[in-house]
C-alpha cells in the first residue's frame, strides 16, 4: 500500500489587489490584506493532484497532508483533504513559523521521519509567496533519498517512481528508486475542486498537531538573514513625440533614445 506524503504551504492569495498589498518594513513582514483570506500555495496543490491520480490508478494508497505554519494552515490542510487526501498533519509552533528555507527543511523531514514509512514525497516546484524552489531538494537531501524536480507527470509502480520533467527545451523522463522526493510544475494540469460532500467528509478527517518538541529534534535555527523587505517604487514618465510627419516623428524618437542610451 503506497504512502505519499504532499507538502502544503499556505500563502498570501495571490490574487491580491496590487493596492491592498503593504509590509511592514521594521518587521520584515508582509501585512495580511484585510478582508482577504490566505489560500494553498498553488505549485502544492497541483502536487497533491499528482498524488490523488496515482491513488485513481492504485486505490489503497494513502495520502497525508503535511503542512507547517501558524493556525490558519490548517485551512490548506483541509482544503486538501477535501481534494481527497486521506489524513493531515499540522506542525505549528510558534518558534518555527517565521523559519527560513532550510530550518523549515528540517521541521518537515523530521515530520516525514516520523510518519514512515512512505513511498514518495510531492511537493510543489516552488510556494508562490517567496518562489525560492529550495525546500523540496532540500529534504531530500536531509533524509538521504534522490529527487526528481519540476515534474509535469509522476507515475508510480512497484517501488519505482517515474517523472516527465519539464526542460527549457523540452521534456525528458527519470526513474528513480523510492523512498523519493518529486516536486511539479503547473505543466501537471489543474487541480481537482473539493465538491460540497468532498468538504463535509475532510471536516471528520482526523489533522494531527504537532510542535517541534513532538518531533524529538531541537528547534533548528535560520540559516539566512533577511536584510531588508520593501514594495519598490515604480515611476513612470511619458513623453510625447511631436512632428509633422510620421518620418520626422521617427527621427526624434531615435534621437531620444540615443540619448538616453537605449539604442
Amino acid at each position: 500500500m503506497p504512502h505519499i506524503i504532499c507538502l502544503a504551504k499556505q500563502v498570501p492569495d495571490p490574487e491580491t489587489p496590487a493596492s491592498q498589498f503593504r509590509v511592514d518594513e521594521a518587521a520584515k513582514r508582509v501585512i495580511p490584506a484585510p478582508g482577504i483570506q490566505p489560500v494553498p500555495s498553488q505549485f502544492d496543490t497541483i502536487g497533491v493532484e499528482g498524488a490523488l491520480r496515482i491513488k485513481d490508478k492504485i486505490p489503497d494508497t494513502t495520502i497525508t497532508i503535511l503542512s507547517l505554519g501558524p493556525d490558519s494552515s490548517r485551512d490548506t490542510i483541509k482544503h486538501c483533504l477535501a481534494m481527497g487526501a486521506d489524513e493531515g498533519v499540522h506542525i505549528n509552533d510558534p518558534a518555527v513559523n517565521e523559519a527560513d528555507h532550510w530550518a523549515t527543511a528540517e521541521v518537515l523531514a523530521a515530520a516525514i521521519q516520523k510518519l514512515a514509512p512512505y513511498d514518495l514525497i510531492i511537493a510543489g516546484r516552488q510556494a508562490v509567496d517567496w518562489d525560492m524552489g529550495v525546500v523540496g531538494s532540500t529534504i531530500a537531501e536531509i533524509l538521504g533519498v534522490p529527487v526528481i524536480t519540476i515534474g509535469k507527470d509522476v507515475q508510480y509502480e512497484n517501488g519505482v517512481v517515474r517523472v516527465e520533467r519539464v526542460l527549457m527545451d523540452g521534456f525528458e523522463t527519470v526513474e528513480a528508486p523510492t523512498p523519493c522526493v518529486v516536486t511539479v510544475s503547473n505543466e501537471l494540469g489543474e487541480p481537482r475542486y473539493p465538491q460540497l460532500r468532498q468538504i463535509m467528509l475532510a471536516a471528520r478527517k482526523e489533522v494531527k498537531a504537532w510542535t517541534v518538541s513532538d518531533l524529538g529534534i531541537p528547534t533548528p535555527q535560520n540559516r539566512t538573514k533577511l536584510e531588508a523587505l520593501f514594495v519598490p517604487e515604480t515611476k513612470v514618465e511619458t513623453e510625447f513625440i511631436d512632428g509633422d510627419t510620421p518620418q520626422e516623428k521617427a527621427e526624434k524618437l531615435a534621437g531620444r533614445l540615443r540619448e538616453a542610451k537605449l539604442i
